[in-house]
């Protein structure tokens, strides 16, 4: 499956949130992102991507490691996902590490997760806050087979409209990316 998905700097962060809540409850949680990759970091160089990210909810802590292939839509960044539920993630840490893998960069997030149902696909909208960053994102997902990504894709470009954003808030910077910047500063 396809994670098709795009990114927004959100301008009205009140309005947005707003709109949100008449959609769905939503949920805070902090998420700590480390990323991995070869020490020649081949993964970087093939547009891979290896995470463990621990999730702090207000009822549980959990983690998950997640494998991201290499974009198949250079517009959204979309790229096939594939992640899985671990039980100990100092395990899978010191398992990717023990396999030859170093972090990269690791970084927090703070979130607000509103699922939800629109246009007959289960959405995912996350309010993202990352504190070495400046500024509100609105990150707007869905799965969807390879075959139906322009479709997903323009399903989660008509609901970004409707929650107040407007295309050319769209954004492809990565985290990771605007992170590391930062630091170098």
């Amino acid at each position: 499956m396809i994670e098709a998905e795009l990114k927004a700097r959100v301008r009205t962060p009140e309005g947005v949130l707003r709109r949100l809540d008449e959609r769905a409850p939503g949920r805070a949680e902090v998420y700590r992102d480390t990323y991995y990759d070869t020490p020649d970091r081949a993964l970087d160089a093939r547009d891979q991507e290896l995470r463990v990210r621990t999730v702090h909810g207000t009822d549980e802590t959990r983690a998950v490691l997640t494998y991201k292939g290499a974009r198949v839509d250079e517009e959204s960044g979309s790229k096939p996902e594939h992640e899985t539920r671990v039980e100990d993630a100092e395990a899978v840490h010191a398992l990717l590490r023990g396999l030859g893998y170093v972090p990269l960069i690791a970084f927090e997030k703070r979130c607000r997760n509103y699922a939800f149902e629109a246009r007959g696909r289960r959405m995912l909208a996350t309010l993202v806050r990352v504190p070495e960053i400046d500024g509100t994102f609105l990150e707007l997902e869905t799965l969807a087979p390879e075959s139906e990504l322009s479709g997903a894709l323009d399903d989660v470009r008509a609901v970004l409209t409707e929650l107040g954003i407007a295309a050319d808030d769209l954004t492809g910077e990565l985290y990771t990316d605007a992170v590391r910047a930062r630091r170098a500063d």
